[in-house]
């Protein structure tokens, strides 16, 4: 090898050992936090969670959706997105998923996190997700639509929903339902956002609502970051430290 060519060598070696022990940027720090209930309640449950969020500096959002369709509930939620002053962490509870799976294709949105959510992939919905239940798995105690609107069972509700809240809580929610429509239970997504977006995954290991197994099928289809707690499919309003606890995680970063 001539001169000139071990001084090339010897400059292209050490710009890659410079380049190799050059220490990884931290992920940004995210500020603004979006939370979207389900199907059959409303944005009240994230309360417990929105004052320890807000208590730990995070500016918290929470999306009142109608549960009319999809559709409208993605419009809903990318409006409060817009109000946003900068990058987003997108959240999402039971059908909420996929809710933000449609709506966090939107660019403020960095991070989405999923609380014992539907995370459903591309012409897929929480119908379609949920029309063939395993042997033995718990069924939602939904009663007949009536004008296009789905509720639960009163008397069912505490065992299926919320078994790890008072029986007074428990039943508050159960008299207090929202009507879910049935084109929101429909509703396909188009592009899901966990494709292209970092995901972080909440699984309810006593949710009768949704399957613990088939939670985590979704969040490993979807690679997210899985994160187990005991609670039921009402673990935002039972177990909010954890669920704030994961929420953290996301707008830090952290895997």
């Amino acid at each position: 090898m001539n001169l000139k060519k071990l001084a090339v060598a010897v400059t292209l070696s050490l710009a890659s050992t410079a380049y190799a022990t050059e220490p990884a940027q931290a992920p940004q720090a995210l500020k603004n936090v979006v939370l979207v209930h389900g199907g059959f309640v409303d944005g009240s449950g994230w309360q417990r969670v929105y004052n320890l969020l807000t208590k730990d500096g995070y500016n918290v959002s929470i999306v009142q959706n109608p549960t009319t369709s999809l559709v409208d509930d993605v419009a809903f939620t990318k409006r409060v997105i817009a109000q946003q002053d900068g990058p987003v962490v997108l959240v999402g509870h039971s059908y909420g998923g996929a809710v933000i799976s449609e709506a966090g294709t939107d660019p403020k949105v960095q991070r989405l996190v999923y609380i014992a959510a539907f995370a459903p992939d591309a012409g897929e919905s929480v119908q379609s997700l949920t029309s063939n239940p395993a042997p033995g798995a718990p069924v939602p105690p939904i009663v007949p639509p009536q004008d296009g609107f789905l509720a639960l069972d009163r008397s069912k509700f505490a065992a299926s929903f919320a078994g790890d809240l008072s029986a007074e809580e428990a039943e508050f929610m159960a008299a207090s339902q929202v009507p879910w429509g049935v084109g929101a239970a429909g509703g396909k997504v188009t592009v899901p956002a966990w494709k292209s977006k970092s995901s972080w995954y909440l699984v309810a290991t006593e949710d009768h609502m949704i399957p613990p197994p088939v939670q985590q099928k979704m969040a490993k289809r979807a690679g997210a970051t899985v994160v187990e707690a005991s609670g039921s499919h009402a673990i935002y309003v039972s177990r909010p430290e954890a669920v704030a606890e994961i929420i953290e995680q996301a707008a830090q970063g952290k895997k």
